[in-house]
């Protein structure tokens, strides 16, 4: 059996959640943590993981600080290791450095109070004084508190492309996984699925590895992210009404007195309470009607990087649709697509080389591959939220089990607790869970106030 003994923490996933996590464990004092992690290395996750100097930050560095009580944090180590400044947009793998740094820094100074794990977790068991995590090399860590940090899962098919088995090659479901440009030349064409944040990797990533042929991305709108702008920060000083249609309403009216990105980010402060207080009909309702115009005001893009896609398009190497794939044929080694375009109808044929699937994260516990997630819901220790969208958790970050009760064992932060927290995507909000959660694993959270 591995670890200290029972006064330690779990954490499981070595990302940006579970490092800052076991980070903020010391910070405050805490109890010691066990931090497990499948990738060669822990802090960096996929997102800051990757090698192109062309894959930004989507906020600004000034907002980029690991820790809530320290804002400071990320411009003192950008200036004093690269001597940028807060108005940057840095790439992505320099906060991956960032992060990698700390957490050895973590585990230098504190190494009988912070272990790391090169392993792959495929069970958690309750025990009477917490919770064990089995490893797939039989290893087992026994904690008295376990802490899912997983991250996001990897994209699912789309339904409409779920019975059709693709010739080989032409297909990649994930990515981040392979080069989706490999082989391809001049005269092929790419298709991509989605045209979000993913989308704009995938292009970027394209283009950097010399892919030289044409790229077409769809979604059902076609809705591309907007980019940052220099705009006033502002302040709300009342709370946003709850119900969509009056939250709406009022950020429609807000946005015509101050420039609108103004009007979205001062929402920050309000939106996990917003959410929760939302019935679940109308979370749904949110769902199915706002959230493609959320995602697209709310999770915007360095201006360097729109720039970079509008030169792409107008060089028409870059073509954005909106409509949804209708049929899919073999034909010769390529694939011929039929797709009915949004608002007219109308079917467009087109003959790409090769299909590359950039619709984001999932969410869906059902239809998750994961086998440590299907093992927990199947033995009926998680489920999913009431939307589909995440894993099932409180306020307080306890994971629900198939009988509704909160397991104190076991906790989540991070992107699968979407349906209980809604903007818990993005560092500034992930920051504030992990910090929280450290908090109270470490019997600190009664004192009030950042900086303490």
């Amino acid at each position: 059996m591995t670890g200290w003994g029972m006064e330690q923490v779990a954490i499981v996933g070595g990302g940006f959640s579970g490092a800052l996590l076991a980070i903020n464990l010391l910070r405050h004092d805490g109890p010691r943590a066990v931090l497990i992690e499948r990738r060669p290395e822990a802090g960096r996750g996929i997102a800051y993981s990757t090698d192109h100097p062309e894959h930004l930050l989507n906020v600004r560095a000034a907002n980029m600080s690991a820790f809530p009580d320290a804002p400071d944090h990320f411009i003192a180590w950008l200036r004093r290791n690269h001597g940028l400044d807060s108005s940057a947009f840095v790439p992505r793998r320099l906060y991956g450095d960032y992060l990698a740094e700390m957490l050895a820094d973590a585990v230098a100074h504190a190494p009988d109070r912070l272990h790391v794990i090169n392993g792959d977790a495929i069970d958690i068991v309750e025990t009477e004084a917490g919770g064990q995590v089995k490893l797939s090399d039989g290893r087992v860590v026994a904690a008295c508190k376990v802490v899912l940090a997983i991250g996001n899962l990897a994209p699912e098919r789309p339904a409409e492309l779920a019975d059709i088995a693709f010739p080989s090659g032409t297909y990649v479901d994930d990515p981040w996984r392979s080069d989706p440009g490999a082989g391809l030349g001049t005269d092929d064409q790419i298709m991509v699925l989605g045209t979000g944040l993913s989308m704009i990797d995938v292009v970027l990533s394209l283009v950097a590895r010399g892919y030289r042929g044409r790229i077409l991305a769809l979604s059902r709108r076609g809705l591309l992210p907007h980019a940052h702008a220099e705009t006033p920060a502002t302040r709300r000083l009342e709370r946003p009404p709850v119900g969509p249609r009056d939250l709406l309403r009022a950020v429609r009216v807000r946005a015509a007195e101050v420039p609108w990105r103004s009007a979205v980010d001062e929402l920050r402060p309000f939106t996990q309470d917003i959410w929760r207080a939302m019935p679940i009909a109308d979370r749904a309702r949110c769902l199915r009607h706002l959230r493609p115009w959320w995602d697209i005001h709310r999770h915007r893009i360095a201006p360097v990087v729109a720039d970079r896609l509008a030169d792409l398009r107008a060089s028409g190497r870059l073509e954005i649709r909106a409509g949804r794939i209708v049929n899919v044929t073999d034909c010769g080694g390529k694939l011929a697509l039929s797709v009915r375009e949004r608002g007219t109808g109308a079917i467009m044929e087109r003959r790409i080389s090769r299909l590359v699937n950039a619709t984001g994260p999932q969410g869906s516990l059902a239809r998750t591959s994961e086998p440590l997630l299907k093992t927990l819901a199947e033995r009926g220790q998680i489920r999913a939220d009431p939307l589909g969208i995440g894993i099932d958790v409180d306020a307080d970050s306890r994971v629900i089990d198939d009988a509704g009760r909160p397991a104190d064992y076991l906790r989540l932060i991070g992107p699968m607790s979407r349906g209980a927290f809604w903007e818990i995507v993005a560092v500034p909000d992930i920051r504030r869970q992990s910090w929280s959660l450290a908090r109270r694993l470490s019997n600190a959270h009664w004192v009030e106030g950042d900086g303490l």
